[in-house]
């Protein structure tokens, strides 16, 4: 069964969803006004409170059980999107090198907009070869507002 949670972060609000003890999915919500009911689990409050820890950066990881649903080939990027250390970057080109796909550049970067749980896999710390930031599902201001949380708070 499907059970989802709203969270009011200094980013705006975020939706949260478990399924069967698994994060499935975490997207900024477009529209705050229309945020229905929710549905608290034991889960939801525990990836609430490492989500509100994280960006107030008292956090830098997170311990909740995730379970994306995509390609065998967007699996592998998520997964190694979250073997980037907080506070750095890495091109679509270094996570291509990562998978052992090393031409698949622009399929990084579709797996990456595909991705169904941003912030936990974090997905914002992809960027251009040239270092610039591109797309983001929520927004590149979102992203660049994560990117500075890290790098401010990663010397620490």
């Amino acid at each position: 069964m499907k059970h989802t949670a709203y969270i009011k972060t200094v980013l705006g609000p975020i939706e949260i969803s478990e399924v069967d003890g698994f994060i499935t999915e975490l997207f900024f919500v477009k529209d705050p006004y229309e945020i229905p009911g929710e549905q608290k689990t034991p889960l939801l409050e525990k990836a609430e409170k490492q989500i509100k820890e994280y960006l107030d950066g008292t956090s830098r990881g997170f311990d909740l059980p995730l379970a994306a649903k995509g390609t065998e080939f967007q699996k592998a990027v998520w997964e190694t999107l979250c073997k980037i250390p907080y506070g750095e970057t890495r091109s679509y080109k270094q996570v291509a090198e990562l998978i052992g796909r090393p031409d698949a550049s622009r399929a990084v970067g579709m797996a990456n907009s595909k991705n169904p749980i941003l912030i936990l896999m974090p997905c914002h710390r992809v960027v251009g070869l040239d270092g610039k930031l591109t797309g983001y599902a929520a927004g590149l201001g979102i992203k660049e507002q994560l990117l500075e949380l890290e790098m401010t708070y990663a010397g620490r």
